[in-house]
Formats: C-alpha cells, structure tokens, sequence
C-alpha cells in the first residue's frame, strides 16, 4: 500500500542512517511536515542511546526502516540505489564514518547530484576536535551557554540536552536541509551541509553575545535579567511546595504583576536598580508563599503580568492552553508532542507510531522502485531485513 504524505513537505524523499540524539529528531521533524523518509538501521542493534521499546522511542515515529548490513558490497549498493533516488540525506556520526562505509558525500553526490547531504555532528565535520567523542554537557560548554547557566556563586547546572542535541543540532540541521534544498531547486546541484552542536550552541547565544559586548550581561552567572539574577524573572516557591514563574521585564507588565498581588508599585522597590534586587527577591517570595500554586494561577493566568506555574511532564499536557491547542497527541497509547509548527493550507498528518528495525521497510522499498525479486534476493542472503508495512494513522495532528 502506497503511503499517503500530508504537509509542506509532502513529495520530499529522504534517507536516514539510524543514529541517535539530534539525527533523529530532525528527521522526525521533516517527516511529520510530510516528508517521505526510510531509515536505514543496523541489521544487530548498535548499543548506543538509552534502551526502550520501540513505541517509546518517539523521535522515530513516521518513518519506515530497512535493516541493511552496511559490511558488505550489495548493502552498500542497496544504500545507493536509495540515494539516487532522494532528494536528502541523514547522517550523525563521528566525521569519517560515512567515507569508510563508502557513502560519503563525495560518492552520493556522484550517484545524485541534486543530493543535498545533511550532517550533524558535536564538532564539526573539522578542526582540532572534529574526531573527538562527546555529548550535549560538552558542546555547549565550549560554546559558552553552560557557563551562563545556573545560579549566583554555584556550579553552572547541568540542563536537558535541549540546547545542544536538539536546538544547536536538530533544529539547526532541518533548516539547513530546507534551505540547501531550495538552493538545489533552483540551481540543480546539491550540496553538504555540515552541522556542528557546538556552533549551533553558540548561534543560540547570539543574542547574548550581544548583551555582553554592550555591558549588558555581566560574566558572572546568576547575576543578571535573565539568568536567575534579577527577582523580576524568576521561579517561586508556593505555599503547597508547587512552582510559579513571573517574568514582566516591562515596567507596565510588573505594575499588572505587583497590583494584582497586593503591592502598590509605587512604594515597591524599583527593580530597573539592581541594588533593590535583594529586598524585591525577599518581598516576593515572602508574598508567594502565602498561597497555592492554584491560587496563584486562578489570580494571574491569562494576564499581562508575565506569569506562568512550573508544570511537570505529566501536568503540561493536561494544561488547559495545551488541550485548545491540540499541543498532544497519543500514538500507539505514548502522549507525546504534536507536529509543529502549524501551517493553514498544507497541515501535517497524524505521524505512524515509531517502527521497530527493518518494520515496514518493505512497502518502502516498492514505492522507491526497488523490484521485489531483488527485495527477496537481499533477504535471503542475509543482507536485508525489510518487513511488512503496518496499518498507518489516519487523522489529522493536533487532536487528543
């Protein structure tokens, strides 16, 4: 059965290599806009990534899989019979990886000149530190954000790797695939594009770059506006043990914030001073803790004071915002994200539920022209694992 695609990206062939952290994620991306991706996996699992049943691994989903033995000659030629007919590529592994498998750029450009080859890595695919192992904790400590990151006088803290796996790499790799394929569009020739989580951690920062080379953002972490430093841009305690967030960094939000709380701004102390800072923090925190986070949210949500509650993982999705939204959707019983971002005239489909190594892959292989006698030939010989297809999704994203 022939996979039907909905989104902006419908018609987008690509091809994936399974990897791990932001590879996946930004072909999870791409695919839920419509994209068309087969994943080439690993005939014997890799080891590598934290270990789940497949339904969980969610940045998998709406992707069929061949399980390809990248060791011998005829799966290399599987992989390129895939590439020529692509329109991008997929890869995260250390720089040099692809060369010796004999995929790398220069080969399947040769096969497909309109390729455009997409690469993530913690470094770069160059440099003194190109071939260096390393995770998110270690990018963006070069890049500067971790040391901005945590509180006056301690060590800087450890985030989720959101800013180098995913918003450094992922993101950053799915827009540089869009955009080499627009160039590709309008020249014919395709190209690498080469994505490094260290500098993308580093563009994340670009605005406080600026803030610094203006005196505006001082060296010391958990001393300035948007670092913990400032009490007007802060999270605080509630009465039950629950946790609000206020940020009304305009004068005209915190006077919303202080009346509705049961301050006069004129007699509170003037946050735009840093040296009332400390008594601000003292009066505001004293303040919150009188009441339930609940409390808190029936008197400031939906207002300009800048205030939000700190939401769990189990909380967020049940949020009354995220539910008008449709900001969730379940997939084989696994709450998880819906696409985004959202488009009026091209949405994007409900994805399939995350496939297993090789599930699907043999539906896949048909609609991209592979004969199903050879199919059948690389199967027997070990070479290939390629399943048959499972029951697709059918709606559309956005509903619970």
């Amino acid at each position: 059965m022939t996979q039907t695609r909905n989104g902006p990206l419908a018609g987008l062939r690509i091809v994936e290599f399974a990897g791990i952290g932001p590879a996946p994620m930004a072909a999870m991306l791409l695919s839920d806009l419509g994209a068309d991706i087969i994943v080439i996996d690993r005939l014997e699992p890799s080891g590598l990534g934290i270990a789940k049943p497949t339904r969980f691994d969610v940045t998998r989903r709406g992707r069929r899989s061949v399980a390809l033995d990248l060791k011998r000659p005829e799966g290399i030629a599987c992989a390129l019979a895939l590439v020529a007919k692509a329109d991008a590529l997929i890869e995260g592994f250390r720089p040099g990886t692809m060369e010796r498998l004999g995929l790398g750029p220069e080969i399947c450009l040769e096969r497909n000149p309109r390729l455009v080859y997409g690469r993530v890595t913690g470094w770069g695919q160059s440099g003194p530190l190109a071939r260096a192992a390393g995770h998110d904790l270690n990018y963006i400590a070069l890049s500067g954000a971790l040391s901005a990151i945590g509180r006056a006088g301690q060590a800087p803290s450890v985030p989720l790797n959101l800013i180098g796996d995913y918003g450094g790499g992922a993101m950053l790799l799915g827009f540089g695939i869009v955009c080499a394929l627009l160039a590709a569009r309008q020249s014919g020739a395709g190209q690498v594009v080469d994505t490094a989580m260290a500098e993308g951690s580093t563009t994340l920062m670009a605005s406080l770059f600026g803030l610094a080379a203006a005196g505006l953002h001082g060296p010391e972490r958990g001393t300035n506006l948007l670092d913990s430093g400032a009490p007007h841009y802060e999270t605080y305690a509630c009465a039950d043990g629950e946790w609000i967030t206020v940020a009304p960094i305009e004068r005209k939000f915190r006077d919303e914030l202080l009346r509705r709380i049961g301050f006069d701004p004129a007699q509170f102390p003037d946050v735009d001073d840093r040296a009332s800072w400390p008594q601000a923090r003292e009066l505001l925190g004293r303040r919150f803790a009188e009441r339930s986070r609940a409390e808190w949210c029936a008197l400031l949500e939906g207002t300009d004071a800048c205030f939000a509650p700190v939401l769990s993982l189990a909380e967020a999705p049940e949020h009354d915002h995220a539910k008008a939204r449709g900001s969730f959707i379940a997939i084989d019983g696994v709450l998880q994200p819906a696409p985004q971002p959202r488009f009026s005239r091209t949405p994007a489909a409900m994805p399939t539920a995350a496939r297993a190594p090789g599930e699907g892959g043999r539906a896949a292989l048909g609609e991209w022209g592979l004969p199903a006698a050879e199919i059948d030939r690389l199967e027997q010989a070990g070479i290939l694992r390629a399943t048959a297809d499972i029951p697709e999704a059918n709606g559309t994203a956005g509903a619970r």
